[in-house]
């Protein structure tokens, strides 16, 4: 009675299983059949996202014929698609199809979906890449390897961290640490002296992954010499080796290793584990260095940096917890001036040695300068000058010019909050003024200040998940840390996980 029970059974799954495979081919035939003659973005983004669910290696043929389209947002649903297969036969067609291809385009989203999926495939087609002309491949590649389960081949990463492109080498450091591989130890402390900083930020950040007593000489070497960002980054890496809470002082980690290399062992992980609740308590204990810049609380050494302020119409509302802000420090408690003032505090006080730049922003983005200049006493000058005139645009106190048909005075249109666009130009991957887009990633900006109180209502993308996605994805080759400060009544998840993302620092002012 079982047996026959059990025979059953195995024939209704059977079925339910040929029934789901048919559907999953059903759609790709639908998807064939329609998907081109979709013109507009939403409607061939919807198709495409259609496909999720659908196991099959037919979703693979369609689209990756679709990463090779023009337009990122229906490219993006198509790697989303081919990164969320659960079925080892829909995800082995990837590496099939990668093994096949030539186009560049197609490759890298491939290889995307691939890292994404964190899918246990043949390695062959990754290695490949590694040799691709084209460094976006190769980029992509390494990403890919290293979120690959299975055998080790970090062995094969090793000669890229030598790449001619910088965002090889970085790869390369990044892949073998997060490989925790210690072939990426002699490299990165090579990478320590490389000519750009990007590259150093990978070096440095691998050195503190995969610990090694040989990499503290060279860290404090290097922060010795080092300015800006980069010296934070030598100290977050030198305490995550040793435990040790000198922050960025210097002379403090040089007496350190002086007194003890001879004989230093580095803690073990569990003994690393109970020191990390000093690093907070040190970090009150210590005063940032000379010439640090201090911004609603957030210090940093860096020496490049751009500040983003939002002017959208929300900021002429005045702020709900009066108590936090005193108004005779305020011209009045509308978040706009409160923010205004706090910024030309900050202008004030910039060392010399300082590049800065400003962005506002509501509907359109608007650059003081079109690149960051020296804080001397003329630009600074005009930075407070340009900071003073700015306004809120087209907020609450315009809808009575809207309601007498003054809609063009009212600029209700002006005012909204257009955070991507905000993010991409700071990040110099879209020039607002010519709507183009960018592949150059060396910028000099290390560090973003970016302020706002609402949230995102215009631009390419306003979906808060889709713009944390594209900041990350720009940024990974551009390495810059964004601290995000936070005024206003919406929802903050999205301000810190903005922050965190980046290695920055999230500031609540509260409502």
């Amino acid at each position: 009675m079982l047996r026959s029970f059990l025979l059953l059974l195995l024939l209704v799954l059977g079925s339910t299983a040929v029934l789901a495979a048919g559907d999953d081919e059903e759609i790709v035939r639908e998807f064939r059949r329609y998907f081109r003659k979709f013109t507009d973005t939403a409607t061939r983004v919807e198709a495409i996202m259609a496909l999720e669910g659908a196991e099959t290696p037919g979703v693979v043929e369609v689209l990756a014929d679709v990463l090779a389209d023009g337009d990122p947002a229906v490219v993006g649903a198509a790697v989303d698609v081919l990164s969320s297969f659960e079925d080892s036969t829909a995800s082995a067609a990837l590496f099939t199809r990668l093994e096949a291809e030539r186009a560049e385009a197609v490759r890298l989203g491939l290889l995307e979906a691939i890292a994404r999926g964190a899918y246990a495939g043949p390695a062959e087609p990754l290695l490949d890449c590694l040799k691709d002309k084209a460094w976006t491949v190769r980029s992509r590649a390494i990403a890919a390897l290293a979120a690959r389960p299975g055998p080790d081949h970090s062995q094969a990463l090793v000669p890229l961290c030598a790449d001619r492109e910088p965002a090889v080498r970085c790869a390369a450091f990044e892949g073998l640490a997060a490989l925790g591989s210690e072939r990426v130890l002699a490299p990165a402390r090579a990478g320590l002296g490389d000519s750009l900083w990007q590259v150093r930020a990978s070096a440095v950040a691998a050195l503190g992954i995969v610990r090694h007593v040989d990499s503290i000489g060279p860290l404090i070497d290097r922060m010795e010499v080092e300015e800006g960002r980069l010296v934070e980054d030598i100290a977050r890496s030198l305490e995550q080796l040793t435990g040790r809470t000198f922050g960025m002082r210097t002379e403090l980690w040089r007496k350190f290793w002086t007194d003890t290399a001879d004989r230093y062992r580095l803690p073990t992980d569990e003994e690393l584990a109970r020191t990390r609740a000093a690093l907070a308590e040190a970090a009150a204990r210590y005063s940032p260095p000379e010439g640090a810049v201090a911004y609603h609380g957030i210090d940093t050494p860096s020496r490049a940096m751009l500040f983003i302020v939002d002017v959208s119409g929300s900021m002429e509302n005045e702020v709900v917890d009066r108590e936090r802000f005193k108004p005779a420090d305020y011209p009045s408690l509308a978040r706009i001036d409160i923010v205004k003032t706090e910024l030309a505090k900050t202008i004030e006080a910039l060392d010399s040695a300082v590049e800065f730049n400003l962005i506002a922003f509501a509907t359109e983005v608007r650059r003081w300068k079109k690149k960051a200049v020296r804080a001397n006493v003329l630009n600074k000058r005009s930075a407070l000058d340009w900071t003073r005139k700015l306004e809120a645009i087209g907020g609450t106190s315009k809808e009575d010019l809207a309601r007498v048909g003054l809609v063009g005075a009212a600029n209700l249109e002006g005012g909204k909050t257009n955070t991507h666009g905000a993010l991409m130009d700071a990040l110099e991957v879209v020039n607002q003024r010519k709507h183009a887009r960018s592949e150059k990633y060396l910028i000099g900006l290390d560090t973003i200040f970016f302020l706002s109180d609402g949230r995102p209502t215009h631009g390419d993308l306003v979906d808060t998940d889709d713009i944390l996605i594209a900041v990350k994805k720009a940024n990974e080759l551009r390495k810059v840390v964004i601290h995000t400060i936070a005024i206003g009544e919406f929802k903050k998840a999205f301000m810190r996980k903005l922050a965190e993302q980046s290695g920055g620092t999230f500031v609540d002012l509260g409502r």
